[in-house]
């Protein structure tokens, strides 16, 4: 933040601490959590204002899984997830998953995808056999 010229203030230091705890993704609401227990006079407002102005500097990403604002800490590698409609299973791959499908959309489209964190939904293994055995 302060290489872009931001002020590290002690909210943003104490929601991205929070974010930290959460030893991956986590919810606005476990990061308020968090944070209101080492500041009790921090409120949700300071929290999902935070959370945006985190998220425009890349240094934290959000993904909507399971319904629900996911929040984790942006890694050195980008990465991506797929998550199950029906049993809402998340599974983590791989930047190079998707990385031709990004340059084959840049070639096309003349188009850069500056988003390092993508998640996909469909059906998992597990799920898919379910609806087959259902089906017959």
């Amino acid at each position: 933040m302060r290489e872009r010229g931001f002020r590290v203030t002690p909210q943003r230091q104490l929601i991205f601490d929070a974010i930290c705890e959460g030893d991956g993704h986590t919810t606005p609401q476990e990061i308020y959590k968090r944070a209101s227990a080492k500041a009790p006079a921090i409120n949700r407002a300071t929290v999902y204002r935070n959370l945006d102005f985190l998220c425009e500097m890349r240094l934290v990403v959000a993904a909507q899984i399971g319904g629900q604002m996911m929040y984790e800490i942006a890694g050195d590698t980008p990465h991506h997830h797929l998550v199950c409609r029906r049993c809402d299973s998340v599974t983590e791959i791989g930047h190079g998953a998707l990385k031709d499908l990004f340059a084959e959309i840049q070639r096309k489209q003349k188009f850069v995808i500056d988003m390092d964190h993508v998640t996909l939904f469909g059906l998992c293994q597990q799920c898919q056999r379910l609806e087959a055995r259902q089906r017959k």
